[in-house]
């Protein structure tokens, strides 16, 4: 015959056993998940990382044709199908084009964040040649998805123009405020 040993709470060996069990199981469980969380965190740094040099890659290989048709009028004239008047109309555009997709991608990249990047536009947009090529360029931004960061940064522009002219003072550095990111 077996008798049950019983402690001091008159928990049977068996039922603190299996606590103690069951208490470690849910230890290692949560050390397990916070592990997990960690290596979630890891790769989707990494993912966020992998974007960020795609980008960067994509900037240089459009930096790279836009400077070839800068170069050569007859590939200028394949960039870009807007109506210019004279092939320095044309490089005047593409760069205008340069210079919005590097203030552009400095953003998506997270060099400078949005009040920096609409810092940055504000300048760009006092530029007669870029508000030009701004509004030679419109039909082309109205397919941009409207949540997309190009949509956005569009949006933003349009404001500074529209700020800019409308303002009633020389100190064209104050105008405007970047709206909700």
């Amino acid at each position: 015959m077996t008798t049950q040993n019983t402690d001091a709470r008159g928990w049977t060996s068996a039922a603190a056993t299996g606590l103690a069990f069951t208490v470690g199981v849910l230890v290692a469980l949560a050390a397990q998940r916070r592990r997990f969380e960690e290596l979630r965190q890891r790769v989707g740094k990494m993912e966020h990382d992998d974007r960020q040099a795609m980008l960067t890659e994509q900037q240089r290989l459009q930096f790279y044709l836009l400077s070839q048709a800068m170069e050569d009028p007859d590939l200028a004239a394949v960039y870009s199908n807007i109506q210019v008047d004279s092939p320095v109309q044309r490089r005047q555009y593409l760069f205008a084009n340069a210079l919005y997709t590097n203030a552009l991608l400095a953003y998506r990249v997270g060099v400078v964040n949005w009040e920096e990047l609409h810092g940055h536009l504000r300048m760009i947009c006092r530029n007669s040649i870029f508000r030009d090529y701004w509004d030679a360029h419109r039909p082309h931004r109205a397919s941009l998805k409207s949540d997309s960061a190009e949509a956005r940064v569009g949006r933003m522009v349009d404001r500074l123009i529209r700020d800019l002219d409308e303002a009633d003072t020389e100190e064209w550095w104050v105008v405007g405020e970047p709206a909700e990111e």
